[in-house]
């Protein structure tokens, strides 16, 4: 069976966080996504069915727990809380969020599946769950086991605290292995990474302020959890950078979606199954790759303005190929989703646009990315 994880080439821009949208393709991200730090979400609707947070020990403040030969007892009390999840396109993992039967994942996990098998450690046989919710824009999802007992809910830490250094081990079913765990550090956090696009031509997420890690994450581990020696969930992993630069491949880059953004995306999709406060900045456009005669991208082309949205306010019209927001060139729409990323909702950005013959300026007054 496919595992469904996202260990493909992503595109990785050292900016801080936050996102863009558009009418039917996200470009761009807030929360870039997964997720914000520097932008720190608004407190999400207060959910049925709480999740269990706890500040972060760091491994640089925890002192000898950096140094310890053993990681076993972290790793007995997180397992119980990681599930394996099975869909009719493939496998990944879930955390358990909740004495309810929640679990968060990765909506790429969930595909466009409503209906899921759940392993848990422990269990001799899987339960029946149905999807609650689904917010592509942060990849994230949260599907409910119909049979909640038992199940051990994670204790979530301050992502926000987190930093280049500390110690964390990756729990989650790469390639089937069932509670598998991997060890390494955050390399960095803020990282804006944009997913490849799937496989229908779908645009792949933007995600701002990920937390880059040196765990191996592999197939099957996205959805699962990144922890710290305290046994506090710092980030959900969700892709791998992969391919080669200059002969050398690449390795040991993971990057998981923040626990701070989880866990207000999964209060909204449990509170009323959809998001209804993105946080996150939008231009109100819908945008596509412009190329030029040698075939190469060459610029960010407006395909559709939504009526009344901010790039309609501003005058920018169908046709228009943006080619530089603020001072970064925008040759194409990931570009133009990662020199956004930092924006909020309300920020002005001078777009520098081709309209036929004419380059103009035009200053947007950004929106806010609609909810699901």
């Amino acid at each position: 069976m496919r595992m469904t994880q996202r260990a493909r080439n992503a595109t990785i821009a050292v900016v801080a966080a936050t996102a863009i949208g558009a009418s039917g393709v996200a470009v761009g991200a807030a929360a870039a996504a997964p997720a914000p730090a520097s932008n720190p979400a608004a407190p999400a609707p207060a959910s049925t069915a709480p999740v269990s947070t706890t500040p972060v020990t760091s491994a640089t403040t925890a002192g000898a727990e950096a140094e310890r030969a053993s990681y076993a007892d972290v790793v007995r009390r997180v397992l119980p809380s990681v599930v394996l999840i099975s869909t009719t396109e493939g496998l990944g993992s879930g955390v358990v969020l909740d004495e309810a039967g929640n679990i968060v994942t990765n909506a790429h996990v969930a595909g466009d599946t409503t209906t899921f098998q759940v392993q848990v450690a422990g269990a001799a046989a899987p339960r029946s769950a149905h999807l609650v919710g689904s917010y592509p824009p942060d990849d994230l999802a949260v599907i409910r086991v119909d049979d909640p007992t038992g199940l051990k809910p994670a204790r979530f830490g301050d992502s926000a605290k987190a930093q280049a250094g500390d110690v964390v081990l990756a729990v989650g079913n790469p390639l089937g292995l069932s509670g598998s765990v991997t060890s390494g550090i955050i390399s960095a956090t803020g990282r804006v990474v944009t997913e490849p696009a799937s496989g229908d031509g779908r645009p792949g997420a933007t995600l701002p302020d990920a937390i880059q890690t040196s765990a191996p994450i592999n197939p099957g581990n996205s959805g699962g959890a990144l922890v710290t020696v305290a046994g506090d969930v710092v980030g959900i992993p969700t892709l791998t950078a992969s391919g080669s630069q200059n002969g050398a491949s690449v390795q040991g880059i993971g990057f998981a979606i923040p626990s701070n953004l989880v866990r207000d995306i999964a209060r909204q999709l449990v509170g009323s199954g959809h998001v209804t406060n993105s946080h996150r900045a939008a231009i109100g456009a819908q945008v596509g790759t412009v190329t030029g005669e040698d075939g190469t991208p060459d610029g960010t082309g407006i395909v559709a303005v939504t009526n009344g949205g901010p790039a309609d306010k501003a005058g920018l019209r169908p046709g228009d190929v943006i080619r530089t927001a603020g001072s970064t060139s925008t040759p194409d729409t990931q570009a133009l989703a990662t020199a956004l990323a930092a924006a909020d909702p309300g920020d002005k950005v001078a777009l520098e646009i081709v309209r036929g013959t004419e380059r103009l300026t035009v200053t947007v007054t950004l929106g806010e990315l609609p909810a699901s």
